[in-house]
């Protein structure tokens, strides 16, 4: 569509040009800092920081009702920066030109209600979130496209040059930054550091195939990201893990396209999100509350985070009800199908606490809430949504049976609609799929395959068939025909199918 044939009232805000003013803000010491250059941690204390915008240009420019109507009507423009998670502009990276935005197809994945049998199973209507449909199949490219515009919009200026962009990644941040980094063909390199033996060949595949360079280091997830710390603390490198707020910025475009998604009405709405390095909950929590400030929502969803048994700081963290007497205290990570929640020491668990509290004190009442699920149901109810018409990652897995653990709690009533986040695609994760058809996981991982949901493809050779086609050999005349007929009254046969009439 044309902006010449949108709304004269919002003609002039359907386009951003860069505006605002952005900073840096310790969560710890809360001094602030420029974004002149790539900060990953307050230069004063070493703590985690958040960005924000501070001259209030979203509550300048529009009210919530008009904020509607235009990011309403940016939906029909064909402009590339703004078909993405920029959209949303003003929420996110204002001061980037739209000239500097990386998009890739990533954001605006679609919601999938589930079927009458899943949500019967499950005790409540609700809807996936596919963001296994981004370019690199996960979330984790909302991120990428935030801080590779910032980057680039840097590379552009002349203030940043020669770039190593360089990430710790249990294979979904890597697959995601050796994605967006490829594509800035002048001034930037990527090389990622995977836990060896921790990583899906499929999502192993894909960084290399983008040209990074790929370093596989002993340990878990945990260490990788120690690795990396200490060389971005020490040498010139652009870190892409969640420690850049960037990456932070650009995943709180989940929660604003489910608000859109549904009209902007909030009310009696749940999010379940699985809990890795904290900084996709903290992510969607932000973006709501930015919604909720400019008027564009009127009420806060309910919040559920969901961790493995095998991995869960976060939910043991919140075990104690008395804010004054929680400590956090990182775990050691047993093996989990749910890989990238594979995380004892979360780098955004400041930023969690922070948010939380302030979620929960503009909501009037507690709204965020932790569930602890065992392997067996991730695996179990990731099998049962791919089963009713989903592509649901472990990831996906870990919601779906987190929500039917808050139902089973009595957290979620029958007048609210829950969304759950499948943060991959599920061919991602295909080996795990394939270790509990042929029942073969590890002692450790505590997953015994149910033999309903155990699936294998049956070799079927009909009787009476004595030759068979081959490659380079096909069968021809009556012994083709013959083939043909007899394969299909055995596959019949075996389905219990009746003849037509």
């Amino acid at each position: 569509m044309k902006l010449t044939d949108f709304p004269s009232d919002i003609r002039d805000l359907v386009i951003p040009a860069p505006a605002g003013e952005m900073l840096y803000r310790c969560l710890d010491c809360g001094n602030e800092h420029g974004i002149n250059e790539l900060l990953y941690v307050c230069p004063d204390c070493g703590s985690v920081m958040m960005l924000h915008e501070t001259s209030n240009l979203a509550a300048k420019k529009a009210d919530g009702p008009t904020w509607r109507k235009v990011l309403d009507h940016r939906r029909m423009l064909n402009i590339p920066a703004l078909k993405g998670i920029y959209r949303y502009h003003e929420f996110l990276g204002p001061v980037v030109p739209l000239e500097s935005v990386i998009y890739l197809g990533e954001g605006h994945t679609p919601v999938v209600e589930a079927n009458s049998r899943l949500q019967e199973l499950t005790g409540a209507r609700f809807f996936f979130k596919n963001d296994g449909q981004n370019p690199s199949a996960s979330f984790k490219d909302r991120g990428m496209a935030s801080a590779l515009s910032y980057i680039n919009s840097l590379i552009q200026k002349g203030t940043m040059k020669e770039i190593l962009a360089v990430c710790a990644s249990t294979g979904d941040t890597s697959a995601a930054a050796a994605l967006y980094a490829s594509y800035l063909t002048e001034g930037i390199k990527s090389a990622v550091l995977l836990p060896q033996g921790k990583v899906t060949p499929q999502q192993l595949s894909q960084p290399l195939g983008n040209g990074a360079k790929v370093f596989e280091i002993p340990g878990v997830f945990d260490d990788c990201m120690k690795v990396v710390e200490n060389l971005s603390s020490r040498y010139d490198v652009a870190l892409l893990n969640s420690k850049n707020a960037w990456r932070i910025l650009g995943q709180e475009s989940y929660s604003f396209e489910i608000a859109q998604d549904f009209d902007y009405d909030m009310a009696n709405m749940v999010v379940v999100v699985p809990i890795g390095n904290a900084g996709n909950i903290t992510a969607v929590m932000n973006g709501f509350l930015k919604f909720l400030d400019a008027g564009i929502i009127e009420t806060l969803p309910k919040i559920i985070g969901v961790q493995s048994h095998h991995a869960n700081p976060v939910y043991r963290y919140y075990l104690e009800p008395d804010t004054a007497k929680r400590e956090f205290k990182p775990v050691t990570v047993k093996p989990s199908v749910a890989q990238a929640a594979m995380i004892g020491n979360p780098v955004s668990m400041p930023r969690v606490i922070n948010v939380v509290e302030t979620y929960n004190r503009l909501s009037g009442q507690k709204n965020v809430f932790f569930m602890e699920v065992t392997e067996q149901a991730i695996m179990d109810s990731e099998l049962i949504a791919n089963r009713n018409g989903h592509i649901a990652c472990t990831q996906g897995g870990e919601t779906l049976a987190g929500l039917m653990e808050a139902v089973k709690q009595g957290l979620i009533s029958s007048d609210e609609t829950a969304v759950i986040d499948s943060t991959a695609h599920a061919l991602k994760f295909s080996g795990f799929q394939e270790t509990y058809f042929t029942g073969t996981f590890p002692p450790e991982f505590g997953i015994t395959p149910n033999p309903e949901l155990i699936n294998a493809p049956e070799e079927l050779k009909a009787e009476g068939l004595t030759e068979f086609p081959a490659s380079g050999a096909p069968l021809t005349g009556e012994a083709f025909e013959r083939f043909v007929r007899l394969s299909a009254d055995a596959i019949a046969a075996r389905l219990n199918l009746s003849r037509q009439t």
